[in-house]
């Protein structure tokens, strides 16, 4: 099984909380684009629940999003060694979490921001260039050795999180340069 292959069923994806969370609470079980629409799905939570970024401390925020993280190591390290496939498409958690980091940026924020925000997150999430493209082959390409050749789950559950943790800080550098030319 490789990184496209077959998106597993709900009844799978049901049978386990770990399953559940890092397909995105189903988003991932898209058959065209699952991180898109997990993103799309992250967004579309964002501006349903808007307490989640005005009714909590910028603190308490990024407490959830570490949390958030790290659930998503535990969840994405468990379901892609049961599957096989430790970064499968289906897997979306990254993606959400690493949106909603940017929307903590951006927010509030016009829909031509929130609209470029999307657009720039994907493109480098998908492009994966420069940096991130050499964190996610490093973890694909690790071979178990060192301190967390114990954990080799763990260790594949954080290379999936973290190259779309990178790809929402080009996306918030980028932003920022858009921003200070007035955009």
């Amino acid at each position: 099984m490789d990184a496209m292959s077959p998106l597993p069923h709900y009844r799978w994806l049901l049978s386990r909380p770990w399953r559940l969370l890092a397909f995105g609470f189903g988003s991932g079980l898209s058959s065209i684009g699952p991180g898109t629409v997990g993103t799309l799905w992250a967004w579309a939570f964002a501006l349903l629940c808007p307490m989640i970024f005005s009714g909590f401390s910028v603190v308490e925020i990024f407490v959830v999003l570490i949390v958030g993280f790290l659930c998503g190591v535990w969840a994405c390290g468990k379901a892609g060694a049961e599957l096989g496939v430790f970064d499968h498409s289906g897997m979306v958690w990254d993606e959400i979490i690493a949106f909603w980091l940017v929307l903590v940026f951006i927010f509030p924020a016009s829909w031509k921001m929130q609209c470029l925000a999307f657009v720039l997150f994907r493109f480098f999430d998908i492009a994966k260039p420069g940096p991130i493209r050499w964190i996610d082959g490093y973890f694909k390409t690790w071979q178990g050795v060192g301190f967390f050749g114990k954990w080799p789950n763990t260790f594949r559950g954080f290379g999936v999180m973290i190259d779309d943790i990178l790809a929402a800080f080009f996306t918030l550098i980028v932003l920022s340069v858009f921003f200070k030319l007035g955009f």
